[in-house]
């Protein structure tokens, strides 16, 4: 059985060593030293390319991070389902996009709920204000709640402006568990004979860790359970942090995305007080070192694709250079409505934001880009995209 705490995983190395961001990681006594998985080496037949990655599963037609989202997601064709996960009390992987089940005003009104936590009078006195990656924030936390605790509360859609449609799921859906997906997918597997995989993003780690719940051990120790702990695994496992995707590097050859965001640095890097930006990952040289312990890269959609004077420009070329470090490229979030697209693509009335626009169109200009795969709110219009595209 695999350790379930980093301390146990690291042995006779130092406390220190079990922290991100100190330099340790690649050097713990008795850890593997890290390898170089040059992505094609790492790489089996599945999955296609593009990969077709349901984000939150089909969040813009079912509350993000449900089965239902999920089984709607595989229905409509998507290889991967992903989950951002998070921890519960007692120690157990849950689906939520934040670790704040909901979160609330400076005047204590309703800021945006992902569950009913806040109408839940037995749960009123678990009301905290935390400091998460910077920033202060004040409601209902994952960490905060037993899973039986978490099982009584019920979904909601997260941005009901944008998909007043999902609104009408509210509270039926429960929070699921990393295992229930793992579970829905391997079932999804069996029944349809097409490889269903999950693509897991650990949320806060640096947080997590910081708190002595770390994501990754528990992760890994799940992923080993489930026989899914290896590079032919139909697994991506995605961070925006660096030193936790080392850690498991050290530690399993499952495979692994390293997001870039449009601006800013990965947290723990602010953590540890480096200098690290998502700019400098984007280079030759940054990209070589990302080749050093993961797979792929996910950009954001804009470093691919860039929106000048309301229209897709021409690509940046961080697909070729990518490719030519080794990595794939999976690209976010392509999504379907207004408020998500550039003006040229928006549908009338093009001041409303849930208003669908020509996403398909959207979705062209990245595969043009060469992209291997994107993430995409509605995996059935992504699968359309993409089959129009392959016709032509």
């Amino acid at each position: 059985m695999l350790p379930t705490t980093r301390r146990q995983w690291l042995g006779t190395a130092s406390a220190a060593a079990a922290v991100f961001g100190l330099g340790t990681l690649t050097g713990c006594a008795g850890s593997a030293p890290l390898q170089a998985p040059a992505g094609a080496q790492a790489q089996s037949n599945w999955p296609p390319r593009p990969t077709l990655i349901a984000h939150r599963g089909a969040s813009a037609l079912r509350p993000e991070h449900t089965l239902a989202a999920y089984r709607e997601a595989i229905a409509a064709g998507a290889d991967f389902i992903e989950p951002d996960l998070v921890i519960t009390r007692d120690g157990v992987l849950v689906a939520r996009h934040e670790n704040a089940l909901a979160l609330l005003n400076a005047d204590g009104s309703l800021q945006e709920a992902t569950t009913d936590v806040a109408e839940r009078r037995e749960f009123a006195a678990r009301r905290r204000s935390k400091t998460i990656d910077g920033q202060r924030l004040t409601g209902w936390f994952a960490e905060d709640f037993t899973l039986a605790e978490l099982k009584t509360l019920r979904a909601r859609e997260r941005i009901p402006a944008i998909r007043p449609a999902n609104v009408r799921f509210n509270d039926q859906l429960q929070i699921p568990t990393l295992q229930e997906i793992i579970d829905l997918a391997k079932a999804e597997t069996a029944r349809t004979g097409r490889t269903v995989g999950i693509y897991p993003e650990t949320k806060h780690p640096s947080y997590f860790q910081s708190i002595g719940k770390p994501l990754e051990p528990v992760l890994l120790q799940q992923l080993e359970a489930n026989g899914w702990n290896d590079a032919k695994a139909p697994v991506f496992v995605q961070s925006f942090e660096v030193e936790n995707l080392r850690w498991i590097r050290a530690r399993s050859q499952v495979r692994l995305v390293q997001l870039i965001d449009a601006k800013g640095q990965p947290y723990d890097a602010v953590a540890a007080g480096r200098s690290t930006r998502y700019a400098d990952m984007i280079t030759s040289e940054g990209l070589a070192q990302i080749a050093s312990y993961a797979q792929g890269i996910g950009p954001h959609k804009s470093l691919v694709v860039p929106v000048k004077d309301g229209k897709n420009a021409a690509p940046t070329g961080l697909v070729g250079t990518a490719h030519r470090a080794g990595l794939l490229v999976h690209v976010w979030t392509l999504r379907p409505e207004n408020a998500f697209l550039p003006a040229s693509l928006k549908a009338h009335p093009v001041e409303n934001g849930a208003t669908r626009g020509d996403i398909q169109t959207d979705i062209t200009a990245f595969l043009r880009a060469g992209v291997d795969g994107f993430f995409c709110d509605d995996p059935a219009v992504g699968r359309a995209a993409f089959q129009a595209y392959q016709a032509r």
